[in-house]
Formats: C-alpha cells, structure tokens, sequence
C-alpha cells in the first residue's frame, strides 16, 4: 500500500479500517512495544506515515509469513539494529574518505622536517632498468 509522505496523523479508528483490523490489535500492538503511536492533547492515539510503514511490516509478518508476535518483536528490533550499524558503517566510509582526501591534498608534518626525505614512489612512473640483476647475470 503505497501512501505519499506526509506530515499528516491518522486516528486508530481510520488506521483500523484502512487495514482491515480492529481498534483493540492495534492498541494490542502498542502494550506489546510494537507499535508506539504519539497522542493528542486530548489522548487519542495518532499514527503517522513512519508508524503506518512499521504497522505494514507487522502485518506482512503476521499475515503473509506466519510470525508471531514474540517473533516479529525480535525482527523489528534486529531491522534497527542494522539500521544503526549500516548509519556507523556509512559515517565511518564517509570519515575516511576526507581523512584520505586531507592527507593526499597536504603531505604530514613528519614528512616536511623529516631527516631522511619521503619519496612516493607512487606518484611518479617507474623507470625501467636496463641493468641486470644478480640472477640474471649469473644464469646468462
């Protein structure tokens, strides 16, 4: 089911009926920390587009794969975990691509004063070598 992003809130009575649920699963969701709806000012449970998505996720696991609701718990919770780690993952890749980017642009501190100059060797081609090595003067 496939919504428009919005900023919109729906109640659980239209949630329930767009779904083809009823009110008490949905609250059912929410004691067991499935489901956490924000409220209005007067208490009534308000669902959002983001709560709406975990809701389909819920339901397709319930409904089409036979999860139960101890099962979808541990999904749901294990989907944020690596939601976390691949934000780590993505931040760490994103760390290294400017340390590298800072260090090709200005050579170290240590390579400037060093006593012994610091040569990369790949920046430059190398050159080919018309003398023969050891080995090969021997075996020729």
């Amino acid at each position: 089911m496939a919504r428009k992003k919005s900023k919109a809130a729906y109640m659980i009575s239209s949630v329930a009926e767009q779904y083809g649920l009823h009110p008490q699963t949905l609250r059912l969701y929410e004691r067991e920390g499935l489901l956490s709806p924000s409220r209005s000012d007067g208490n009534t449970r308000l669902y959002t587009d983001g709560d709406l998505e975990r809701l389909e996720v819920i339901l397709h696991l319930t409904r089409e794969l036979g999860v139960n609701l101890a099962g979808v718990e541990i999904i749901l919770n294990m989907r944020e975990k690596m939601a976390e780690m691949q934000a780590q993952i993505e931040e760490f890749v994103s760390t290294l691509n400017r340390e590298l980017v800072a260090r090709r642009r200005a050579p170290a501190a240590e390579e400037k004063h060093s006593l012994i100059p610091v040569i990369d060797y790949s920046a430059r081609p190398a050159a080919p070598s018309n003398r023969k090595t050891r080995s090969q003067s021997q075996n020729s």
